[in-house]
């Protein structure tokens, strides 16, 4: 039964870190990167979907990312979808293909975008720190019931804060690196 507890908390803590990393990966940091546009949507015959169904989206060098609709008349609908994201960029259009130029980053913007990312860090650690207060809960209602020893519900407790601190611990570790790369030029 604790072992189980166990293996379902670090699961869900697992999901919490690359849940985190998903975030940050839509963080823009100067770099060209087609992740960057994978949550923008284009109206297509009266629905939405996302862009690389009605697209091919590459890089074409450190700083621009080029766009080809596969239909000629998608290629207006495409180019707004992009302008009236939040990612504040302004695509143009050449025939067929849309060249979206990323404006380097000032270090004003670096800065904020480094607070942007410690606070998703951050909630990244509380929603780690909730799973394994659930977990513990868990214990201790199995140890109320009866159904484990003290012994067994300290080496429980034991277990979920070395659990804990190697996925807290994995959340800095990408933290840094995106910080790191937040403040390459």
């Amino acid at each position: 039964m604790i072992n189980d507890i166990k293996k379902d908390a670090d699961d869900r803590m697992s999901k919490s870190v690359q849940a985190l990393k998903g975030v940050l990966k839509k963080i823009r940091t100067g770099r060209a990167h087609v992740s960057l546009l994978d949550q923008i949507t284009v109206e297509y015959y009266g629905s939405q979907v996302p862009l690389s169904q009605v697209a091919n989206v590459a890089v074409d060098d450190a700083r621009t990312l080029s766009v080809t609709p596969w239909e000629k008349p998608m290629v207006s609908l495409v180019e707004k979808a992009i302008i009236n994201s939040d990612l504040g960029l302004t695509p143009n259009s050449a025939g067929m293909v849309i060249r979206v130029p990323l404006p380097p980053l000032t270090e004003e913007r670096r800065k904020d975008m480094i607070k942007l990312v410690k606070h998703e860090a951050e909630q990244g650690k509380i929603a780690i720190r909730n799973v394994r207060r659930d977990a513990l809960h868990s214990v201790k209602e199995l140890l109320k019931e009866k159904e484990i020893g003290q012994d067994d519900d300290h080496r429980a407790q034991e277990d979920m804060q070395k659990i804990t601190d190697a996925r807290v611990s994995e959340i800095d570790a990408v933290l840094a690196d995106k910080e790191t790369e937040l403040m390459e030029f």
